[in-house]
């Protein structure tokens, strides 16, 4: 390295840096390292101070200006040699000119030019130089003489290890691209989680691993890859290396387009790897609260992920095409265990029942499985207990009964195509295992197999119908969550009247002797990344741990925060979360708003036709009975019938509002889900 350059990259100078982000900008020198060929530089960044240590190579790549600075220097260097080889011949000429005699010029100027050139003959035959050399340099005295500066030199040095650096990176590329299956789309991410894997020491939940009995228990269970995903050769983004943390690989790209890993880590009571069993996952899970319902408590397990992640699965059992296999699910499963303990002594003479429920919320509206999937209402009694009027409870006497109602209401549910599953469970299926004594009640085991969640911009570009199921399923699912840590918080208020499932699922969510349990379902795929990463958030704010902590639960954030005040007034919003609140546009508010109230409306509707049909059946019975009489009263049968058109009339112009209003409410979901199509990458 040419030293002068250390002399121009002195302490105090200011010269551009560049960051690792790619991002250039000013930084003062601090001190200069000759040794080591290097710089130490400062910077102020937000209020504060920062410094690093940068290669000289690299300052002049950056500052092409210091390559400038040092090349006018040498040029500069040689200028006075030249100058004075000028004005020496500038003397020599005057002085030949100042000869008097005209005639005597010409042998003059002869003479004086033999002398001068025998002078430059004699010195350089005493220096030993080349005469044809000399006399070339003689005739080029008057063109600036340029030496090729050494930092030119470290240029192509630079340029040099920078091609041999390329190479090298382009051989290891090829070397690893044969190692690895080229035909894969993403085999550079797929190497990366590979290399990481190997660096992990993975200990995965065991069958012989001691239960850890919770009131809140969430836990979360990837899938494997499926057979479209195997076909397109998707890397699997996910890792289990414990019982209870869980690894999100996210792929990243720079602007500079290196690709590189975010690994994204969440603990949570229990982690299942794609390798667990339905078996499995019920141990650890569903299980510990069956004696929950012999107490006289209420328990409920919830199976949530996005559309085609495996919930059906895990609770109604293996599927094999269309056909279930029922006996394979954490339904038939916990039925079973339900039985056991009914026939051990202490149950035994407790002269107990068991009987079951199967209905679906779709939409908004509970149809019962059970009985040709009949429409059914929910209402709040005297005693303001949340009752589903007309819901058919179907006495079973084993576990084979059981799975027959299982496979019976599966068959009835709704289903529906998304963009990531052909047949995918469109609503809330909610099966229900209720012990009476002596025909009251004594508990409640509710298992619940949740609709697939979706963003809102996956649904806005679908039909009003798959946009109505969308908004409905995410608004239900929003309201639960919210239940389930007021439950956790043991707080006054628990906002249930949020959404149909939360209404119909109350007495779950009240009491101290209340259980819940939550398992995530992800799907593993790099596709779905996005995805699993808000299926895992939503489970994380139901119950906050921490995945830094090495062992045992840590203290619950959700339980140890103070009693938040809550209101008892009954708001017609969403009662969201801060995070969620600033997550929301205002596009995606209107199109909630407008959904809820196109379902208001609508049910409104409904409400005013059933009511208008009754009294119109009732008063036209009154007046076609009238005229079967043989003197009837004409008069009055006119009157009568006169106040009937015209109140006829009334309550028409009232449902013709609700239809207005109704119909401006669609109109105003139209607009709202264009909108956010326009939002949308």
């Amino acid at each position: 390295m040419d030293s002068r350059i250390y002399r121009l990259v002195c302490p105090g100078r200011i010269i551009n840096i560049q960051r690792s982000n790619g991002l250039i900008h000013k930084a003062t020198v601090k001190t200069v390292n000759a040794d080591r060929s290097s710089v130490s530089v400062e910077w102020c960044e937000g209020g504060a101070v920062k410094g690093k240590e940068i290669e000289i190579d690299d300052v002049i790549t950056i500052n092409p200006e210091l390559s400038e600075e040092l090349l006018a220097a040498d040029v500069k260097e040689n200028l006075p040699l030249q100058e004075n080889v000028t004005v020496q011949k500038q003397k020599r000429r005057t002085t030949l000119s100042k000869i008097p005699a005209p005639r005597e010029a010409v042998r003059g100027r002869s003479r004086m030019s033999v002398i001068t050139e025998s002078q430059c003959s004699l010195q350089e035959n005493e220096m030993g130089v080349d005469p044809c050399t000399s006399t070339q340099t003689r005739n080029n005295l008057s063109v600036p003489v340029r030496r090729r500066s050494n930092i030119v030199k470290e240029m192509e040095k630079m340029k040099n290890k920078r091609e041999e650096k390329r190479a090298q990176i382009s051989e290891i590329r090829t070397k690893r691209a044969q190692e690895f299956d080229s035909s894969c789309p993403n085999w550079e991410f797929a190497q990366m989680i590979k290399e990481f894997r190997a660096t992990l020491d993975c200990q995965p939940i065991s069958i012989t691993d001691p239960i850890e009995e919770h009131r809140i228990c969430v836990c979360v269970r990837k899938r494997p890859l499926n057979k479209q995903e195997l076909l397109k050769k998707e890397c699997d983004v996910i890792t289990v290396p414990s019982k209870s943390v869980l690894l999100v690989h996210e792929p990243k790209q720079k602007v500079d387009l290196t690709k590189y890993l975010e690994t994204q880590a969440f603990r949570f009571d229990f982690s299942f790897d794609e390798s667990s069993s339905n078996e499995m996952v019920y141990r650890f899970t569903a299980r510990p609260l069956v004696e929950t319902i012999f107490e006289g408590g209420k328990a409920t397990c919830f199976a949530y992920g996005q559309t085609g992640s495996g919930k059906t699965h895990t609770m109604g059992g293996d599927f094999s095409g269309r056909a279930q296999n029922a006996s394979k699910g954490i339904y038939a499963f916990a039925s079973q265990d339900v039985f056991l303990l009914l026939n051990q002594p202490r149950y035994r003479s407790q002269d107990l029942e068991v009987y079951v429920t199967f209905f679906e919320i779709y939409n908004g509206k509970v149809f019962d499985l059970l009985n040709k999937k009949a429409k059914l209402r929910v209402l709040e009694d005297g005693k303001q207990q949340v009752q589903v009027v007309g819901l058919q409870e179907r006495q079973v006497g084993c576990a084979e009964d059981v799975i027959r109602m299982i496979e019976m209401g599966s068959a009835c549910r709704t289903s529906g195509q998304t963009f990531a599953n052909a047949s995918s469970s469109r609503s809330h299926a909610c099966f229900q295992i209720i012990l009476r004594r002596r025909g009251k009640l004594l508990g409640k085991f509710s298992l619940v197999d949740l609709a697939g969640n979706e963003r809102g911009a996956d649904t806005s570009s679908a039909d009003r119908q798959t946009r109505m199921e969308g908004a409905e399923i995410n608004k239900s699912l929003l309201a639960l969550k919210e239940c389930i840590r007021a439950l956790g918080q043991n707080k006054s208020h628990t906002p249930f009247r949020e959404s149909k499932l939360t209404q119909v699922l109350r007495d779950s969510f009240i009491g101290t002797n209340s259980r819940t349990c939550m398992i995530a379902m992800i799907s593993p795929g790099m596709s779905s990344c996005e995805y699993t990463l808000n299926t895992l958030r939503y489970a994380d704010r139901v119950k906050e741990l921490s995945p830094h902590n090495g062992g045992g639960e840590t203290q619950n954030q959700m339980e140890t925060e103070n009693e938040e005040t809550e209101t008892s007034g009954e708001g017609s919003g969403h009662n969201l979360s801060k995070d969620e609140e600033e997550d929301i546009s205002p596009h995606m508010f209107n199109f909630r708003e407008a959904i809820t109230q196109i379902s208001e409306r609508e049910e409104k509707v409904v409400e005013q036709l059933k009511e208008l049909r009754q009294r119109m059946m009732t008063e036209l019975d009154y007046l076609l009975g009238i005229t079967e009489q043989p003197d009837y009263d004409l008069e009055t049968f006119v009157s009568r019938a006169k106040h009937f058109v015209e109140a006829s009339s009334r309550n028409f112009l009232s449902v013709r509002e609700t239809l207005d209003a109704l119909g401006v409410a669609m109109q105003l979901e139209e607009q709202a889900s264009k909108q956010m199509r326009r939002q949308r990458p």
